[in-house]
């Protein structure tokens, strides 16, 4: 017999098919991300398509992707029936987007990183030439030319070629 996305699994099938455990799964379902019917027995049964559900949360955290967009993603899926691969492909590129900005921010950060530690300014020479007269504490705490480049809305840019 076929498998079908509409069949139904228990919870002890779910987890032993995504190795998450109940309590995982039970979290997963309080916050929205995935759903389930009551049983006879008054026990779990999840529809087989939750089983891609579980297992992209499963690699968002791996992806460091929160939850919360997680869920703002899920719910543009239907959660009555299987999402088609326009559904999943739709998925995909919203999380492509944020995996490239986000590789581009920290290329941004190597780069500026790279060239702060690699000046060689423990003596804080070079840092006078890019900060004279510390000019930059007045726009907030910690390292604020490098929060500046990673796009933080609240300032603006301070650098050299800013001045």
């Amino acid at each position: 017999m076929r498998a079908s996305p509409d069949d139904r699994l228990t919870i002890g099938e779910i987890i032993r098919r995504t190795g998450v455990s109940a309590s995982a799964l039970h979290f997963y379902e309080r916050k929205g991300l995935i759903f389930s019917e009551r049983g006879s027995g008054n026990q779990r049964i999840f529809s087989r398509h939750m089983l891609r559900r579980i297992s992209l949360i499963i690699v968002a955290k791996r992806l460091h992707i929160p939850l919360s967009d997680v869920a703002d993603v899920f719910a543009t899926l239907p959660a009555d029936r299987a999402p088609t691969h326009e559904d999943w492909q739709r998925v995909s590129r919203v999380w492509k987007k944020q995996l490239e900005e986000r590789r581009r921010a920290i290329e941004s950060l190597e780069h500026e990183l790279t060239g702060c530690i690699g000046c060689g300014c423990l003596s804080m020479k070079a840092c006078l030439l890019l900060n004279p007269d510390d000019a930059l504490r007045g726009h907030g705490p910690g390292p604020v030319r490098l929060q500046e480049s990673s796009g933080s809305p609240s300032r603006r840019p301070l650098g050299p070629s800013a001045r």
